[in-house]
Parts: structure tokens; sequence; C-alpha cells
């Protein structure tokens, strides 16, 4: 005969298992990290060519903030596809 736990009958018809709940993140959230990454990479890369009026045509060409602040953001981009690919490894 089944028992009643908490209103919920266990070993009646089933024999159904909890979701697994593994600490590593799935494949595809590390493949966002990649491409989240590798897009932040490309926008910190085009901010500095654009702060160095090597890229010119908008209010961002010859500005030294986005010169500075171009190669901070192509860093953080690396490390967050850094951090994707090096999920997909373990």
């Amino acid at each position: 005969m089944a028992r009643v736990v908490n209103q919920v009958r266990v070993g009646a018809v089933c024999s159904c298992e909890w979701p697994s709940q593994d600490k590593e993140p799935s494949s595809m959230k590390k493949s966002l990290w990649v491409v989240v990454g590798g897009v932040v990479a490309v926008l910190g890369l085009l901010f500095t060519l654009q702060g160095t009026n090597v890229i010119g045509g908008s209010a961002m060409s010859g500005t030294t903030f986005w010169a500075v602040a171009g190669p901070i953001i192509f860093l953080i981009g690396l490390a967050l596809g850094a951090v994707g690919i090096r999920g997909r490894r373990r």
C-alpha cells in the first residue's frame, strides 16, 4: 500500500525522480558567455579605434575617454569569453 507524505502519494503509480541539481552550468549557458564576451570584446576594440581617431565619423572619434575605456571594455570581453571557454573544458 502506498503511504502519504505531505499530501503526496509516494510509490503508488510512478517512480519519478527530481531533476538533477548538479552545479555545472549547461553547455548552452557556457556558449552564451563566449558569445557575449566576443561581442563585448569587439565593441571594446571598436571604441578604442574610434577614440584614437582611427575610425572617424562619430561623436566618439578622437575622444580621450573612449581611447581609455575601449581597451578596458575589450579586456572585460576577453575575460567573459575565457569564463565560457574554461567552463566548457571541464
